[in-house]
């Protein structure tokens, strides 16, 4: 394979070839209003798809950080006791300012995150407003215990609270998508918020949602910050008026908050990285299979944490997977992202693609690629559709999260191992099983150590049923009521009846 440097020569000579857009300059938004960054830092974010500059987004400082938590402490002594119901309208009102402005987004997310603009629109759009639209009226059904005389002479409640002031920190996969799914229970439960989005894919939070959030909600409510984790993360983990720091990304920086917060005994809600296996046993319906797997371990380039990419085949039809994989992966389209045809993207930057073509070059000698692992001759950060089959259960490429559009196949011989190599890796978010036998399939999906485990069928999402993992994949919940019962803190009140 080419060196790294004739790649970024390459692709710098490719990029060149367009003409450059006007970058738009993104600001802060802190207590309802616009605000550069207090010491002026910016810098470039590119479109992947093209390497071009395509806005100018703010450095944020400590500084900037004590502004927007003081904003949002300020704001929560009155957010923090609105009704449910109050909660509820505003929370509508956003969901539908989404749907109104959903063609602005389409446009802002394909061009910072590099996604197909046709996939994002029909399948992110809707799900984001779902979200909304769910917490919406979960806001309306937080429960207790029943209130009681638990002890002669006194009553007792319990209440759910509020933790005050929020901290949040958002990935490039899913930039706009993973902010509602904070900002959402967040916000339902009575919190105030700051979030930061990744440096290389601010735009949507930045530009739409934080000027629908500063139309809607009271000033200091929602607060955004743009920058890096070293300061802008690092000031929002460390400050003392922030009472929980909830991240989706690596787990090394899981681990990382988790360390910080402890010197001010925070609560840490983390959605890590994951390895989702992929059990494909021998009487399922190949077609569906195939297109299933590849459409959910290709989608959004394969940069999902639950990306349908380690699949662990029944010998008896592994050929057959191997192969039917490598035909789905040869009829993807590759390009433009604004192109309705278009049903692969770039990964998110020149850094991501050079870390997933290394998992190519390091590939033991037991592994083959039977398909892709090449650039196409297109501007950006694209690879192809890759299948790497042969691989063994202590390969790389196996225990690693590869983050990329590459999709792995090893062979099991009995149900036993399947199991075993299954949960043979650190991460345990999600994975998913195929098969028509009703027994294997309670029995597998029951043994399997993974938060979701969907049957004959990969990924699919509802906002009434929680996501989140075992192990290094992290703790707490995104979705469902758990999610706004991790946004709240119980508190028992007993009263004296003398």
């Amino acid at each position: 394979m080419a060196t790294a440097t004739a790649k970024r020569n390459s692709r710098s000579s490719r990029a060149s070839r367009n003409g450059k857009p006007r970058a738009i300059t993104l600001k802060n938004m802190i207590d309802g209003k616009q605000v550069p960054p207090a010491d002026g830092k910016r810098e470039d974010v590119l479109n992947p798809a093209t390497g071009e500059v395509i806005a100018k987004a703010p450095l944020s400082s400590k500084g900037d950080v004590d502004n927007a938590v003081k904003a949002a402490k300020s704001a929560f002594e009155t957010w923090g006791v609105t009704t449910p119901g109050d909660r509820m309208a505003l929370l509508l009102k956003l969901a539908d300012g989404i749907e109104e402005r959903a063609d602005e987004l389409a446009d802002i997310e394909s061009a910072d995150a590099g996604k197909p603009r046709s996939a994002f629109y029909e399948d992110e759009i809707p799900f984001m407003c779902d979200n909304l639209r769910y917490f919406a009226g979960a806001a309306r059904n937080m429960e207790g215990r029943a209130t009681g005389e638990y002890l002669e002479g006194y009553t007792s409640w319990v209440r759910r609270e509020p933790i005050g002031v929020v901290g949040q920190i958002t990935p490039w996969n899913y930039p706009m998508m993973m902010a509602i799914w904070k900002i959402a229970p967040a916000l339902a439960a009575g919190n105030c918020l700051v979030l930061k989005p990744a440096e290389t894919t601010p735009m949507s939070t930045l530009t739409v949602l934080a000027e629908l959030c500063a139309e809607i909600f009271p000033p200091g409510v929602a607060n955004f910050v743009g920058g890096h984790g070293d300061p802008t993360g690092a000031a929002i983990v460390r400050h003392p008026d922030i009472g929980m720091v909830s991240l989706t990304g690596s787990p090394e920086t899981g681990k990382w908050i988790a360390r910080e917060s402890a010197d001010t005994l925070k609560r840490v809600h983390l959605e890590l990285g994951g390895k989702a296996p992929v059990v494909v046993f021998d009487d399922v319906d190949m077609d569906v299979a195939m297109e299933t797997i590849a459409g959910t371990g290709y989608y959004n380039a394969g940069q999902d944490c639950t990306a349908a990419t380690r699949v662990l085949a029944s010998r008896k039809v592994y050929d057959k997977v191997v192969s039917g994989l490598v035909e789905q992966a040869n009829g993807l389209k590759i390009g433009d992202t604004r192109n309705g045809n278009t049903t692969l993207g770039p990964v998110n930057s020149e850094r991501q693609l050079e870390r997933v073509e290394g998992f190519l070059e390091r590939r033991p000698s037991n592994a083959e690629i039977v398909t892709g692992g090449r650039e196409p001759d297109l501007p950006g950060f694209f690879l192809e559709p890759t299948v790497v089959a042969g691989l063994e259960q202590t390969d790389e490429m196996i225990q690693k999260e590869i983050f990329g559009p590459v999709i792995t196949v090893q062979s099991f011989s009995d149900e036993a191992e399947a199991i075993k190599w299954a949960n043979g890796t650190p991460y345990g978010l999600a994975a998913s099983v195929w098969t028509r036998d009703v027994g294997r399939a309670m029995r597998v999906s029951n043994a399997l150590r993974f938060g979701s485990v969907w049957v004959n069928d990969h990924i699919p999402l509802a906002s009434e049923m929680p996501h989140g993992g075992y192990g290094q994949s992290g703790y707490g919940k995104d979705l469902s009521m758990y999610a706004l019962e991790d946004y709240t803190q119980v508190k028992h009140v007993m009263i004296s009846l003398a």
